[in-house]
């Protein structure tokens, strides 16, 4: 029988590297402190650092939202508990596809969440009254904006509608290669959201190599300036606007073989290759270290069939890895990476 690396030798027609989902936190980054709050309070005109103004900034929010989505036609929509959100939104996405649009919001739906918020408790001192302000674990509404983008193509802008007014975005860079070989004319065909085939793959890979932080900032500053949000321009330039961050990264391989059974067979290979890889004798050879019984952590290789599409996960902390048969034509190598310290971009959209 061959091996993994000769069947990929012999029957792989197209091998992609790229950087796949995205999700970036957006904060602003003197509202994580205290001091910070009041200063937003201080700047608003509040003599008095009550945090009733905060009230009145989220219901201001969800007004303006709510009016400019009317104006711009824009579906507004409640999720419902248990929904998958990218499933309530893919039929609006079609349907603003089909109009021809290149670029604009999709719809807005909201949803109760948990999120960490600021909380003030009243304190009087004599006649003197003030407020002391300690992070704390909510429900609150959050704020889904779909949107298309000329550059990224599918996104989410989800914002929440609470001090410190958080926001996060869900970009995939696949999607962002597709738009850029579409503006530079170069034929591709989609395997859902990776490629099957491309005219000039040099070119493919390239375009996806030259990803990088410029282009998520941009993205950000440009729905930041098109749609209301809870704090606005002069609020910025009194020193409270977003920076972007990094909250978990996804990079991948896909390798598209020239008929589905090649590709089926190499990846039976796979997993016969893998089946005892969750031997703690056998990962300490893999990560350089002594595993023992009460070493912390988790340590785990599955292998996953439901119906007839096997899958393989093994993980080393927080760094998964996921390899499968992506849609019957390519090996998908997916890495995800959650610890991400000293990642932040630097982005200052403000």
């Amino acid at each position: 029988m061959p091996n993994v690396a000769e069947r990929i030798k012999d029957h792989v027609t197209l091998s992609v590297d790229c950087v796949d989902r995205l999700y970036l936190n957006a904060y602003v980054p003197r509202l994580q402190s205290s001091g910070g709050v009041v200063g937003l309070l201080a700047h608003r005109g509040q003599a008095i650092p009550s945090p009733a103004l905060f009230g009145k900034i989220t219901e201001a929010f969800k007004r303006e939202l709510r009016s400019w989505a009317e104006q711009q036609g824009v579906p507004w929509l409640e999720f419902g508990k248990g929904d998958r959100k990218d499933d309530v939104v893919e039929p609006y996405r079609r349907r603003f596809l089909a109009t021809g649009a290149t670029e604009g919001v999709v719809l807005v739906g909201v949803a109760q969440e948990k999120a960490s918020t600021w909380r003030a408790t009243e304190q009087v001192t004599g006649r003197a009254v003030h407020f002391t302000s300690q992070r704390t674990t909510v429900y609150v509404n959050h704020y889904y904006l779909s949107f298309i983008d000329r550059e990224w193509g599918p996104g989410i802008l989800k914002v929440c509608g609470s001090v410190p007014y958080t926001m996060k975005r869900c970009l995939n860079g696949h999607e962002w290669a597709k738009q850029q070989l579409t503006q530079q004319g170069i034929a591709f065909a989609a395997l859902d959201n990776g490629f099957s085939r491309c005219e000039d793959p040099a070119a493919l890979q390239a375009i996806c190599a030259s990803l990088d932080a410029a282009d998520v900032e941009a993205c950000l500053g440009r729905w930041l300036a098109r749609v209301p949000l809870p704090l606005t321009a002069a609020d910025a330039a009194a020193g409270f606007g977003y920076r972007l961050s990094l909250l978990q990264m996804e990079v991948s391989r896909t390798q598209v073989f020239d008929r589905p059974l090649r590709g089926r067979e190499c990846f039976e290979e796979v997993l016969r290759d893998n089946l005892d890889l969750g031997r703690p004798d056998r990962i300490q050879l893999l990560f350089e270290r002594r595993v023992r019984r009460d070493t912390p952590s988790r340590f785990g290789t599955r292998v996953l069939t439901p119906g007839v599409a096997p899958s393989l996960h093994d993980e080393y902390k927080r760094c998964p890895v996921k390899q499968y048969f992506k849609e019957g034509r390519a090996l998908r190598t997916e890495t995800t990476f959650n610890e991400l310290r000293g990642a932040a971009t630097g982005a200052s959209p403000d």
